[in-house]
């Protein structure tokens, strides 16, 4: 199996035309034409992450953050970036990354798995991509029953693992609608508001941008890197549907850079 077989694979779910312009995913080091022995799942992509795959006999790294996110023109070590991709040229580790266009789908997107995990129901897009189906920003669904907001929030805190629930004023009705974005998504308050939704789970809320929800909507900012936690899980199930006996390992790091006193 090469490193083009698993890119194909991720592809297949998540098409690399489905990035936004922004974004660089896809393989950002290797030759696609390596055979590979194993794969790491990580959040993140650092050094650590690729020393960690050659100690479990891995050539490929699969993350969802792109360690490659802006131009480089100088390859000497300064900075954390440019030691990942030397150790991983000099270690012959495959470098992929699979992010927008993963936050893009429906059907195994990243979104779509903090819902489920969550119990949410009748999942759909929150945001649609024009004349597509299944494709777009953030996801909205609902809960099987009412439950009381303060219950919710903390429900929330528990199945997400995060030492801190950044939340508006909470709302008295109970909530049964709830939109949900991995990673930074203050740009979809208007659609979770839109969809009638009571809850906004997402990261990376500004100050002044909780003054948006208006007493509308319950935001809840649980973390970046706590909202996509549980994409790592998803990329090695991708995997393991096409090749359930190859030899996939989830990262033993929290990659997390923010830390809670």
């Amino acid at each position: 199996m090469k490193v083009s077989d698993i890119s194909a694979v991720l592809e297949t779910v998540a098409p690399l035309h489905l990035q936004e312009s922004y974004d660089n995913a896809g393989l950002i080091v290797g030759d696609p034409n390596t055979e590979v022995s194993g794969i790491l799942f990580s959040l993140d992509c650092l050094e650590s992450v690729v020393d960690e795959a050659v100690r479990k006999g891995c050539n490929m790294v699969v993350s969802h953050h792109p360690i490659v996110f802006r131009g480089l023109k100088q390859f000497n070590g300064k900075n954390y970036v440019e030691r990942t991709i030397i150790s991983a040229i000099r270690q012959g580790v495959a470098l992929y990354a699979i992010h927008t266009n993963l936050d893009n789908v429906l059907h195994k997107g990243v979104s779509t798995r903090i819902a489920t995990t969550l119990g949410l129901e009748n999942v759909r897009i929150l945001q649609p991509k024009p004349g597509t189906e299944g494709i777009g920003a953030g996801v909205v669904g609902d809960l099987p029953h009412p439950e009381a907001a303060l219950d919710f929030l903390q429900r929330v805190k528990q199945t997400m693992k995060t030492d801190c629930v950044r939340h508006t004023h909470l709302i008295e009705r109970p909530v049964q609608r709830v939109a949900v974005c991995g990673g930074a998504g203050s740009f979809l308050l208007p659609a979770a508001i839109g969809s009638g939704a009571d809850v906004y789970i997402t990261a990376d809320f500004k100050y002044h941008e909780f003054f948006d929800a208006e007493g509308k909507i319950i935001i809840a900012d649980i973390g970046h890197y706590e909202s996509e936690q549980y994409t790592i899980e998803l990329l090695l199930e991708i995997i393991s549907e096409k090749y359930p006996n190859f030899a996939l390992h989830l990262t033993e790091q929290n990659t997390n850079p923010v830390h809670y006193l």
